[in-house]
């Protein structure tokens, strides 16, 4: 651990190494032990050869002799001969021939008293034969004599007559020199194999040896005891646990305290160290080929400090080494400090997991999981109503509604969320936590009798699901209670201590700064969404140029400025607009509201788009020079795009202020996005706007949109262009609220950060049988032809009723074009839900209403205009100006009274 690698060149500690054969070593005494015990081994095997060869051959000679003396006595004759008058003559013959056939060294023939009758030697004949009563008693029987005339292994037969009574005796034997010359002879091939069987000793012994040689270095016994002295001192003596743990992660052994800070079982030796039952953590540290020092594991109810090393680089095989100390008398502090970890942590995830979202509701469930299992069994969270609608909250809180309820298991005995909590009892420890201001601690709800008391039998319920210790603490911010939360523990056996109230007030303290928070968020955006919506058109006017079809969705966190506008113009022609201002929150709604105001009082003026938006761009860097605001967001930077439709010539004239350009979708199904002059965003200054002319086909689909609906966090411009391409595809044929539907569904992402606002027209031209128009010359002779032209074409359309006040309106705008205008004088007439007069002349002068006095001659003529039309006004073209008036076709009849034609002059 120190950073430098062990020095394996050093000399041992056993001193220098003795040669194989030297007695000092203990290879050399184990090999000269080793030859000893095989040469006493080999003797004793040997001597145990001889032995049994002797036993077998003394066997064999009693066998043979049995089987002699037996075969001799039953011979015929022979007991014929023992009753003649001399045994001997007739018996000494048979015998040598006999002995020599059987291979034994005598045969004897005897009385029942053992005198000799017939001998092989016949020395012997007439001796007396000791120890033979067993067979005059009629028991034949084999033994090994030792006497007179030899020691012998001899068998003694009784020879009876036909009545089964002794007469005689037949004995045969064979001499135990004889017997001994038979082992003798076997002697030296069992020496032979003695040597040999001493040599592969001796082999065997130093090949041992060579082996103990390496594996004890050479060292001597003295070295070896003291060693062996140490070494159990270590693994006894010492009040530390020493494992070896071989390479291939085996136990190869362990000490008396090892095992027992271990509980290892008695098997554990040789065994993988995971296979034993210790924690995960120490048995991999233990397998691990990691050096470490005092590294504190858990091993059952232990603390362990675990230090590790190498066994390769000081000399053992691949493993490691590994010491253990009992640091239980630390568990103590060592807990109160993992429990102060754990409840940092708890903090600390509660700083980056609760208020992520703004939302009143999700804060709640968010404290809720953050102490679930970590604190409390199950938590809840109760909220007053004015807190989750984003009120500011008032009056005594006794009634509040269940937001949260996380758990670790799903069936539980408490009241779900959305249901009334009420504290009607003041015993009770939440309205204790409510009115104290602090966390209160019920560490033994079943002796909690003021909880009980609220709801005895929910309290009675949760008892019996195992409920057993709260902790409940007030949600408050800036000095206001929004709510309360709750801790509960059933599983745990452990009970809430007064440790705990000061975590538990922490906790929920962030979390109501959180949920303060979301709850002013919510007001916020309600207002804001209110006002967006309040300040938005709330439908669009029945058109018959265009058919119109829009959406409008505000951003999920803060309402922004996005809006749009249909506006009808004179002339049948209608105003497309939509925009987006820069920001979020009320600030961007009002200035939409501001923005969209001006608009509509620059359309008025019947602009074309490209002057209505410089007059929309001077009007916003004013504001904003002359209004400013610290910490508040300025008009600059906001975009619009307006465009002008005239269904007459089909003809759409469309400026841009930065904003994105429309889709037009042409009656084929091809789509394409119309290439508008670049201008900046309004507020700017500096750059001229630019107008663009485009034929729209009948049919066609106008597509105006903001960037929220083909831009956000997952999805550039680029691709939002293609994909609302291939939405747009093909849709000609369909309508524009089904065209609106099918771009919301494809189109609108899960998340919304920005408003989107999308406006599909639809476009129509007017029947030209619906158009009249007529040239007029400079000349007041030419009203009336003019006027009888135009009655005439109103009766074409059926439209008679109207031809009197068309008359008069048409009478006094053509005077005053030939009058005080300028060639070329144009009449036209629309014929769509109202009916529209238009007299244009070159000049530029515009007429004004005014009131004449009594004796005025004159003046009076555009005011019989303004009664006698529903709207009238004027609008600039390049070449000079357009007089318009609006009759509706409901009320065409000239109103009543006959004031209006009183002053009336032609």
């Amino acid at each position: 651990m120190n950073g430098h690698r062990p020095d394996t060149s050093r000399r041992p500690l056993w001193g220098p190494r003795e040669s194989l054969l030297g007695a000092r070593t203990v290879a050399g005494q184990v090999l000269l032990l080793q030859i000893a015990v095989a040469v006493l081994l080999i003797i004793a095997a040997v001597a145990a050869l001889v032995l049994q060869a002797r036993n077998q051959s003394e066997q064999e000679a009693e066998n043979r002799s049995l089987a002699t003396a037996a075969a001799f006595a039953h011979a015929p004759g022979t007991a014929a001969a023992l009753t003649s008058p001399d045994p001997t003559a007739a018996l000494q013959p048979l015998i040598v021939g006999a002995s020599q056939e059987a291979g034994v060294d005598f045969v004897t023939v005897m009385a029942k008293n053992g005198i000799r009758y017939a001998d092989t030697d016949p020395r012997l004949i007439g001796a007396r034969t000791a120890g033979v009563e067993r067979a005059a008693a009629g028991e034949a029987f084999t033994e090994i004599y030792e006497g007179a005339p030899s020691d012998a292994a001899r068998a003694v037969v009784p020879v009876v007559d036909s009545r089964g009574d002794v007469i005689g005796l037949v004995g045969a034997g064979v001499q135990i020199e004889n017997v001994g010359n038979a082992v003798d002879r076997q002697l030296p091939m069992l020496l032979f194999s003695a040597a040999g069987a001493l040599a592969l000793a001796t082999g065997s012994a130093l090949l041992v040896s060579r082996r103990l040689r390496r594996q004890t270095h050479g060292i001597g016994p003295a070295e070896m005891t003291r060693m062996y002295e140490h070494h159990d001192a270590v693994l006894h003596a010492v009040r530390e646990g020493v494992l070896i743990v071989g390479g291939d992660g085996r136990l190869m052994l362990a000490n008396d305290e090892a095992r027992r800070l271990l509980e290892l079982p008695p098997d554990a030796d040789g065994r993988l160290v995971t296979d034993l039952g210790l924690d995960s953590g120490i048995a991999a540290l233990l397998a691990s080929d990691r050096s470490v020092t005092d590294e504190v594991r858990s091993a059952g109810d232990r603390l362990l400090a675990v230090s590790t090393r190498p066994t390769v680089p000081y000399g053992g095989h691949s493993g490691n080494v590994a010491t253990l100390r009992d640091t239980t008398e630390l568990r103590a502090l060592s807990g109160t400090a993992e429990t102060a970890r754990q409840r940092l942590k708890i903090l600390y995830d509660a700083g980056g997991r609760i208020g992520t979202t703004l939302d009143v509701v999700r804060t709640a469930e968010e404290l809720s999981r953050v102490a679930v299992p970590r604190f409390a069994d199950f938590v809840t969270v109760e909220l007053l109503n004015p807190v989750l609608h984003g009120d500011e909250p008032s009056g005594a809180p006794t009634e509040m509604r269940r937001a949260a309820l996380t758990g670790i298991r799903t069936d539980h005995p408490f009241q779900p969320v959305g249901d009334v909590i009420r504290f009607l009892s003041p015993a009770t420890p939440m309205a204790a936590a409510l009115s104290g201001g602090h966390a209160v601690l019920e560490a033994d709800l079943t002796v909690a009798d003021g909880w009980r008391a609220q709801d005895p039998e929910g309290a009675d319920n949760a008892l019996a699901y195992g409920v057993h210790s709260l902790i409940t603490a007030p949600l408050q911010a800036r000095g206001v209670v929004l709510g309360m939360v709750n801790f509960w523990r059933s599983e745990r056996d452990e009970r809430f201590g007064e440790e705990d109230l000061s975590f538990a007030e922490e906790l929920a303290t962030r979390a109501a700064v959180a949920i303060d928070n979301a709850r002013r968020f919510t007001r916020e955006h309600t207002m804001a969404e209110t006002l967006q919506r309040s300040l938005l058109p709330h439908g669009v006017p029945s058109h018959s140029a265009v058919d119109i079809a829009y959406r409008y969705l505000p951003a999920q966190a803060r309402v922004g400025g996005d809006w749009f506008d249909v506006i009808p113009l004179p002339g049948a022609r209608v105003a497309l607009v939509v925009g987006d201002v820069v920001g979020h929150g009320l600030h961007a709604a009002a200035t939409m509201g501001r923005l969209r105001t001006a608009v509509h009082n620059f359309s008025t003026l019947d602009l074309p788009p490209d002057e209505l938006l410089a007059r929309l761009d001077e009007l916003v860097g004013r504001i904003d020079q002359d209004e400013p605001g610290e910490g508040t967001e300025g008009i600059t930077g906001a975009t619009c795009l307006y465009a002008i439709y005239d269904p007459v010539s089909g003809m759409c004239t469309l400026a841009t202020a930065g904003h994105l350009p429309p889709a037009l979708v042409r009656p084929d199904g091809s789509v394409e996005f119309l290439p508008l002059p670049v201008s900046p965003p309004l507020g700017l200054g500096g750059l001229p706007f630019e107008s663009a002319e485009v034929r729209l086909p009948e049919g066609s689909r106008l597509v105006l949109y903001t960037d929220g609906l083909v831009e956000h966090r997952h999805r550039d411009l680029d691709a939002g262009f293609h994909a609302l391409s291939t939405v747009l595809a093909g849709r000609a044929d369909r309508s524009p609220e089904e065209i609106c539907e099918a771009v919301f569904d494809a189109m609108v992402p899960a998340t919304r950060r920005d408003d989107i606002a999308l406006l599909v027209a639809g476009t129509r031209l007017i029947d030209k049988s619906r158009i009249a128009t007529w040239d007029v010359p400079r000349d007041p002779a030419a009203v009336a032809p003019v006027r009888s032209a135009c009655s005439r074409k109103l009766d074409e359309w059926g439209l008679d009723a109207a031809g009197f006040t068309t008359e008069l309106v048409l009478s006094e705008l053509i005077t005053n074009a030939i009058r005080y205008g300028s060639e070329p004088i144009r009449v036209r007439l629309l014929y769509e839900r109202s009916l529209i007069c238009e007299v244009s002349d070159g000049s530029s002068t515009s007429p004004h209403l005014r009131r004449a006095a009594s004796t005025d001659e004159g003046g009076r003529g555009l005011f019989l205009v303004a009664q006698l039309s529903a709207r009238w006004g004027t609008r600039y073209t390049p070449t000079g100006k357009v007089i318009w008036t609006e009759q509706s076709l409901t009320d065409g009849q000239v109103p009543p009274g006959g004031t209006l034609l009183d002053d009336f002059e032609w």
